[in-house]
């Protein structure tokens, strides 16, 4: 058996050396370290560091908070595609861990987990004295039951069969034997059949929400058995949700954070219109958002409000469908076609138009320079002219592409920037605008569109859930099997050093392939009035009802 790692990788002593020489941030290292089971003092010490704790204002008893979120039709977890489902449903349903804004893996429905020499092996420790709100115990086989649902790729849009794969036997599409070990009830085995680095990271994504062993159920608000400290009182798609603490249920985590002090909490559907959200601020309808963007940024600002904002690898990118048909043809299977597209827009102008400056231009890729597996790359070709003779060449200088965005204050600006762009290369583009409850209905078939993805701690989880062969969110329809094959090859390597090699080539192939254009990485906002607490922004754009209230 692999020798398991309560002592230090020696990859995190390396790591720790990168981080000295310069060639490995801070937060980078801290989220690498302790999902490979560092604990957060050590992962710190090694830095010759210590945590810095800012005081958490103390918590006012009852209340009820308002947040501005979009109220989205909820689904089994492993099936969620936007954050704010699961914000919702975390009133109830937990997870293994939590990624914080500094980096850090911390775990909460685990205590602890240690994670073998090459990322083969991992050993989770459940935590103890935890309890579903139904009063039954919470246990190793809950967690097990979850592994083995994530590995389930017969289920459709399953988003987390993809970042499972070493668990997976192809032959029948669900976990392989012996995958997956109860060792008693406060310990689980995880028996790779290659390495895979991501595993820990890939239990704080939104869709990773844990069930009870046996759940067998999509619809979680019908049954709502959770760990969490509240439960769902109302929900109704595109107008209101409200949670409401659950004081029947002894919440394991009052002895560790802090007894839940809010009664209600209700998410508001207000649209995408930041105008509407700056009225509800005005008019005292709401306390916090979801999110703040573009020029509403500095408005609410001015008004008074406070401001939590955070760095991300949270991006736009406006892609070519290769598999989709338009009057009988594929316009986008040419790579010249699409190459042209890319090779037309200025990503820098997208930034300033569209979200008012505030991130960093990105560069076609979809990696990011705060992920630690970042290849760094010289800047796309910008290049009108030629991009023109490229689609003549290809047939299409006379194709009228119809460029679809979500009606909102900064994807339909980004979007309408690169529209521009396109025509003033000389391409024919018309524009169309869809209302979010349209637009959501068929995200990943439009042939071509714009679309936001989420923050991920590891630039390979974007590129194993986005552009691999076949994957439920692959919108762009790309096959490739050298790509695939690096990808598979990426999540086998622990040490960043090693797969930021085999990254180059994967942002090579996406920018050879003229997959997306990705105009820029976005810092990451929200608003809140100064008596709320726990408000913070994570780059994931989490919201914990157990860590809200209002000031004493």
């Amino acid at each position: 058996m692999p020798q398991m790692t309560r002592p230090l990788h020696e990859k995190v002593h390396a790591e720790a050396r990168a981080v000295a020489r310069g060639r490995l941030s801070r937060r980078e290292f801290l989220a690498r370290a302790t999902a490979l089971g560092a604990s957060i003092p050590a992962a710190y010490a090694l830095l010759g560091a210590t945590r810095a704790r800012g005081d958490t204002p103390e918590r006012a008893e009852g209340g009820t908070l308002r947040i501005q979120q979009d109220v989205r039709e909820l689904k089994d977890p492993r099936t969620f595609d936007w954050p704010q489902m699961s914000n919702f449903a975390r009133g109830w349903l937990e997870y293994l861990v939590e990624v914080q804004p500094d980096g850090v893996i911390e775990g909460r429905l685990l205590e602890d987990w240690e994670v073998n020499e090459d990322a083969s092996e991992y050993v989770l420790h459940v935590r103890r004295g935890v309890r579903w709100n139904d009063g039954s115990d919470f246990t190793a086989r809950d967690v097990a039951y979850n592994f083995e649902r994530w590995c389930d790729r017969s289920v459709e849009g399953n988003s987390m069969a993809g970042r499972m794969s070493a668990l997976i036997d192809p032959e029948t599409d669900q976990a392989h034997d012996d995958a997956i070990i109860v060792e008693d009830d406060h310990t689980l085995r995880l028996v790779l059949s290659r390495p895979d680095a991501t595993i820990i990271a890939t239990c704080a994504d939104y869709t990773a929400a844990i069930l009870p062993d046996g759940f067998g159920s999509d619809d979680i608000l019908a049954n709502p058995i959770g760990t969490g400290p509240y439960l769902p009182e109302e929900y109704e798609v595109g107008v209101r949700g409200v949670l409401v603490r659950n004081d029947d249920h002894e919440w394991w985590g009052t002895e560790v954070f802090g007894a839940p002090t809010l009664e209600r909490i209700e998410y508001i559907d207000l649209g995408t219109d930041g105008a509407t959200i700056a009225a509800a601020f005005d008019g005292g309808e709401v306390d916090m958002s979801y999110e703040t963007v573009n020029d509403y940024i500095e408005m609410l600002d001015a008004r008074g409000l406070e401001r939590a904002e955070t760095v991300s690898a949270r991006t736009i990118v406006i892609r070519p469908n290769q598999q989709a048909e338009v009057d009988g043809m594929r316009p986008y299977e040419d790579v010249r076609v699409r190459r042209a597209l890319a090779m037309a827009v200025d990503n820098a102008v997208c930034l300033e138009l569209g979200y008012a400056g505030f991130g960093e231009v990105a560069d076609n890729h979809h990696v990011a320079p705060i992920q630690p597996d970042y290849a760094e790359m010289p800047a796309p070709e910008f290049d009108p002219e030629r991009a023109y003779e490229l689609m003549e060449e290809a047939g299409m200088a006379d194709f009228e592409h119809e460029l679809i965005s979500l009606d909102d204050e900064w994807r339909r600006p980004t979007t309408d920037s690169v529209a521009a762009q396109l025509r003033d290369a000389g391409f024919r583009v018309e524009r169309r605008v869809l209302p979010g409850a349209t637009f959501w209905n068929d995200w990943t078939g439009y042939p071509f569109s714009s679309t936001d993805w989420g923050h991920r701690p590891l630039g390979i989880q974007n590129l194993a859930l986005a552009y691999r062969s076949g994957e439920p969110w692959n919108e762009s329809g790309f096959e490739n099997e050298e790509f695939d094959a690096l990808v598979d090859e990426a999540l086998t390597l622990a040490d960043p050093e090693d797969r930021r090699e085999v990254m180059a080539r994967l942002q090579e192939i996406l920018r050879e392939e003229g997959v997306i254009i990705q105009p820029y990485w976005t810092s990451v906002f929200r608003h809140h009035t100064s008596d709320v607490v726990g408000a913070e922004m994570y780059p994931g754009f989490e919201i914990f009802p157990y860590k809200l209230g209002f000031a004493a």
